[in-house]
């Protein structure tokens, strides 16, 4: 069969061209990519097994496929796990978890800020900052800061390190030495080191409190949303202006009010 090209040239298309009506002819890998970017919308994180199990496809493959999303900069690579980037999220398929985890939180969030009579917020990790995807505003006339969709840097942040925390001393310090660590007060901690024994201070009492590292005059505390693995999906945190809240008062009287919000999101989830 002769078919006229853009540029007027004859040319025979071969047998193979010429697919049956009927045969397949999707592409394997595509479909098997695809799978593993649904899954992402299930599972924060993924090993390359986790990715061979959710797409079916065999480690060799879905390593290929991880693979090439992270050199394409839709996910991160640290050690065996893979997390999903903003960019795979805004495919559409991978917001589920989050925009559930953030829907249920937030009649929780509202009662533990109702009270402590501070705000109340929930973040997740995403590259070396934490995001805030919910929140329950306390009325103060000078308030926080923090609102729904900022950033604020892991590795002097509450939320930050109670995330963190999850990852070995090895991963830690890959993660917050990718940029300068400045100072933003007198007290922030700045030395990799300080961090990482800080971090692993934190794993140990099960939360974190940022004592004016951030910025002068706030307080911060946070504790670990546990997910089905085992995984820290998020951290619920309140800060607080230091004139209010003093940092005992943190560990005394909000630590149980937090802990309590957590479990509680964990149930519903």
């Amino acid at each position: 069969m002769q078919q006229t090209t853009e540029d007027d040239e004859p040319r025979t298309e071969t047998s193979s061209e010429l697919a049956p009506e009927g045969r397949h002819e999707g592409m394997g890998g595509l479909a098997k990519g695809l799978a593993i970017i649904e899954a992402f919308g299930i599972h924060d994180v993924m090993s390359v097994a986790d990715a061979a199990r959710a797409s079916g496809a065999t480690r060799a493959a879905a390593r290929r496929c991880l693979l090439t999303l992270n050199e394409l900069g839709y996910v991160e690579r640290y050690g065996r796990e893979f997390r999903p980037l903003e960019r795979l999220r805004k495919l559409g398929g991978t917001t589920t978890m989050r925009d559930r985890l953030a829907r249920l939180a937030q009649p929780l969030l509202a009662r533990a800020r109702d009270e402590l009579k501070e705000s109340v917020s929930l973040a997740v990790l995403e590259n070396d900052t934490t995001l805030f995807i919910a929140r329950a505003e306390a009325e103060h006339i000078v308030s926080t800061g923090v609102r729904i969709g900022a950033h604020l840097p892991a590795y002097c942040s509450a939320t930050g390190r109670v995330l963190l925390s999850q990852f070995a001393d090895k991963d830690i310090l890959e993660r917050i030495g990718r940029k300068s660590l400045p100072a933003r007060t007198p007290r922030t901690l700045t030395k990799p080191t300080d961090i990482v024994a800080e971090i692993c201070s934190v794993r140990e009492k099960g939360y974190a409190i940022s004592d004016e590292e951030l910025e002068l005059g706030i307080r911060a505390l946070a504790v670990p949303v546990a997910g089905s693995n085992g995984e820290i999906v998020a951290a619920v945190s309140v800060s607080a202006s230091s004139a209010r809240v003093r940092a005992v008062e943190l560990s005394k009287r909000f630590l149980p009010i937090l802990q309590s919000c957590a479990r509680m999101l964990v149930e519903a989830t």
